[in-house]
């Protein structure tokens, strides 16, 4: 096999979710309006929030705060209710994207080993990819909460190799954003993204990466 890049096959996939493998957009904005109502603030769009995922929940619900005006101080709340709010509306108005489902069934008939890696907390990330049934392709599932740092560090990726038990180099990030290629590169991994995910408002194509992929299914390395 041949990698889009010319690097060798991978031994194992690294794959982030949100604006990856579904698209979760309207779930946050949903459940953000939640929380600013309960906190009687302005509600925010869906362009907001697109810009502002993939860094983890505090930073969004902290940036949310910023963008409507709120002091800091009502951090804690806001925190409390937006999990709470989530946890109800989880993959409620989330859908798979086109290509993805596809995709990850081809890298398990390519017998590759695959880890869900994403920023979302964990127990928002485990029960959305059983509701979207996509759980069986991942024999890891990490949030944002599972090591001491998030993506853009290379931690978190440095981790799920070990977990998955292959290098690095041979490890291949698929993921929507910059935060994604930062990490994979500062760990070691290849990376290829996605052209329709949360890249902070920011052309994807400007993001150093090994390949750029329209649907998750066009990435093949035969």
């Amino acid at each position: 096999m041949q990698s889009p890049s010319g690097k060798p096959p991978p031994s194992a996939l690294i794959i982030d979710l949100d604006g990856t493998l579904i698209d979760t957009q309207a779930d946050f904005v949903a459940a953000l309006n939640l929380m600013l109502g309960d906190l009687g603030l302005p509600h925010v769009e869906g362009d907001f929030v697109s810009h502002t995922v993939g860094k983890g929940s505090e930073h969004l619900v902290l940036q949310t705060l910023r963008h409507c005006g709120a002091d800091a101080t009502r951090f804690e709340l806001a925190m409390q209710r937006y999990q709470r709010h989530y946890l109800t509306i989880n993959g409620r108005y989330a859908e798979v994207y086109p290509g993805a489902l596809e995709g990850l069934q081809r890298f398990a008939e390519l017998g590759l080993s695959m880890a869900c890696l994403t920023n979302k907390p964990t127990d928002f990330a485990l029960p959305l990819l059983a509701d979207k049934g996509l759980s069986r392709y991942f024999s890891h599932v990490f949030g944002g909460d599972a090591f001491p740092r998030k993506k853009p560090d290379p931690l978190p990726l440095i981790k799920t190799c070990e977990a998955l038990g292959t290098a690095p180099e041979s490890t291949w990030m698929i993921g929507d954003s910059s935060n994604d290629a930062q990490a994979a590169r500062a760990a070691g991994c290849p990376v290829a993204l996605v052209s329709y995910g949360y890249n902070h408002g920011r052309p994807i194509r400007e993001v150093d990466a090994d390949a750029f992929i329209d649907r998750l299914d066009e990435l093949n390395w035969i």
